[in-house]
């Protein structure tokens, strides 16, 4: 059984300026309300160290394998509790240039494992939802020379 969320917001920002903010991990803890913090290179086969917070939930940290990284595009990881088959989840961003200043910014993580059956995923959507909606204010701030 596997189960899958899947969010998305239209940004009014180039898909560029999204890219900068969302793979400028150092900043997260400024700006991000559900992914706190990230440490790690986002090269194909690297490890990540992740921490997330839901808003009433309980954190975690784990430590996922990026499966695709392409600049202004995607950036993938697939992650697991424990070891893989138990709770696996691989995490999506998506940026769809849509040709007039905007950037469709899509947030999907596929989750599988034996215990999936047994995980509730809203408060897990509603991070998503609020983390989309922060890196939109992020990215549409004007920028003051």
């Amino acid at each position: 059984m596997a189960k899958k969320i899947e969010t998305q917001i239209i940004i009014n920002a180039a898909p560029q300026k999204v890219w900068e903010i969302l793979t400028d991990f150092n900043n997260y803890p400024n700006w991000n309300p559900f992914i706190k913090s990230i440490a790690g290179l986002i090269n194909i086969g690297s490890t990540l160290k992740v921490t997330i917070e839901p808003e009433e939930g309980k954190g975690m940290t784990f430590k996922p394998l990026i499966q695709s990284s392409v600049k202004n595009k995607e950036l993938s990881w697939l992650g697991n509790l424990l070891f893989k088959g138990i709770f696996d989840g691989k995490h999506k961003f998506q940026l769809i240039d849509n040709g007039n200043g905007t950037t469709t910014f899509i947030q999907s993580e596929e989750f599988s494992g034996i215990l999936v059956s047994f995980i509730n995923l809203d408060k897990t959507a509603e991070g998503f939802n609020k983390m989309n909606k922060s890196l939109k204010e992020q990215a549409e701030k004007k920028t003051i020379i």
